[in-house]
Formats: C-alpha cells, structure tokens, sequence
C-alpha cells in the first residue's frame, strides 16, 4: 500500500471518530431525557392511582413534565413533596 493511501485511511478515520462523537453526545442526553420523563411519568401516574383513595393527585402538565424530565425520579419526588407540603 502507499503510504498516501494509508494516510488518507488514518485521517478518514479520525473525522468519522470526531463527528460521530459530536454527534452522539447530544443523543445520549436526549435518549436520558426522555427515559427520565418516561419513568417519571410512570411514577406520577402510580402515585395519581395509589392517591385517589386518599384525595392526592399530581397534575400532568409541561413545567411538571420538564421538571422531571430533567430531575428524572427524584423530580418526581420532588414534586409529590411540594404537593404535600404547599
């Protein structure tokens, strides 16, 4: 092989591996956002059902869904202790 070609190899191999990666962080967080938001939706809806026996409920809205969207579970929590407690 020329070394030309192994050259050109090597850099190809270097953009691919710097755009993949500049490309790809950004969907991890995105792929954990919407996980985040899945359970945490998840866990508001329980404890919506486990609450309608005792007059406790959750709402469903966008900053609630943002907040545990970005807090994940412990948003969830986070929420279900401001109910209680305002």
């Amino acid at each position: 092989m020329d070394s030309k070609v192994i050259l050109s190899f090597i850099a190809c191999v270097a953009i691919i591996m710097i755009f993949g990666k500049t490309i790809f962080t950004p969907m991890k967080r995105i792929i954990k956002f919407f996980i985040n938001s899945i359970l945490g939706a998840f866990l508001i809806f329980m404890i919506n059902l486990i609450g309608m026996s005792f007059s406790f409920h959750v709402g469903f809205n966008i900053i609630n869904s943002i907040i545990v969207g970005v807090l994940g579970v412990p948003g969830a929590g986070l929420l279900i202790i401001l109910k209680t407690f305002c």
